[in-house]
């Protein structure tokens, strides 16, 4: 009788994991999909953030630059940190598919989800003394802070390109997940009652 309970459970657990994950994909089937970054200069100090586009519209490549409308970003935030992680600012650069700066560069891969080419993100909102992240990807990507709002900037802290860009797990995924950990319970509970 326990084992028929057992078996109930786990099995209705799975189903309605399974039928929430289904629904979660059929009420939004184009959905934004995110990315984190990071970044690591040879001084200590680093970047840290993310960024969002549709991927049902997405082409392959995504090039965006200057302030206005993006193409297909729908967000873009980074935050800025010192050697003892400390902040030192935080910067939205795309926000509601609306880039915040004249001098923002962003390219990405979205086959191989890499970053690649011209960056500049953060800055450029007209106010001296704030950061900003720039460079070329794979060549030398800078932190530098804004000394004059006319091209003039302090070098924080580089490196020679190096940047990592990882997917952040859909929901529907994450309810995947759970449904076979509750498949993982249910066959443990059996286990453990078969041999009572």
């Amino acid at each position: 009788m326990k084992n028929i309970f057992a078996k109930t459970v786990a099995i209705t657990a799975t189903s309605a994991a399974l039928s929430v994950a289904i629904a979660a994909g059929a009420n939004n089937p184009a959905q934004a999909v995110e990315f984190n970054f990071n970044w690591l200069g040879n001084a200590g100090y680093s970047a840290t953030g993310s960024f969002s586009y549709d991927e049902a519209t997405a082409p392959t490549i995504i090039s965006e630059s200057g302030s206005g409308a993006t193409k297909f970003l729908q967000s873009l935030n980074v935050s800025f940190l010192d050697p003892s992680k400390n902040l030192l600012g935080t910067y939205n650069t795309v926000t509601g598919g609306v880039s915040q700066s004249s001098f923002f560069a962003f390219n990405f891969d979205t086959a191989t989800q890499k970053l690649f080419g011209p960056l500049n993100i953060a800055g450029g909102t007209g106010v001296i003394g704030e950061y900003f992240f720039n460079g070329t990807v794979a060549n030398s990507l800078a932190l530098r802070q804004d000394v004059d709002q006319k091209g003039t900037s302090t070098l924080v802290d580089q490196n020679l390109g190096s940047i990592q860009v990882s997917k952040v797990p859909e929901p529907t995924s994450l309810l995947g997940l759970v449904a076979l950990g509750m498949l993982g319970v249910g066959s443990t509970l059996k286990k453990k009652q078969a041999s009572c």
